[in-house]
C-alpha cells in the first residue's frame, strides 16, 4: 500500500473518530465518545505508518 492510501485511511479515520467523538459528547454517550477517540488514534497511527514507509522507500531508492 502506498503513502498515499495511507494518508486517505488516516484522514478518514481521524475525521469519522472527530465526528462520534463530538456526537458521543454532545447526546451524553460516552461509549461512543472513547469509539470516537479509538478511531481518531487509529487514523494517527496509520499516519505515522504511511510515513514511515515514505521514508523507507527513499532510503531505498538513494541506495
Amino acid at each position: 500500500m502506498g503513502n498515499t492510501a495511507d494518508n486517505i485511511k488516516s484522514a478518514v479515520n481521524q475525521v469519522a473518530g472527530s465526528v462520534k467523538q463530538t456526537v458521543g459528547k454532545a447526546v451524553g454517550n460516552p461509549s461512543l465518545e472513547m469509539q470516537g477517540a479509538e478511531q481518531k488514534l487509529k487514523g494517527q497511527a496509520q499516519g505515522v505508518v504511511g510515513d514511515a514507509k515514505e521514508s523507507i522507500k527513499k532510503i531505498i531508492d538513494k541506495a
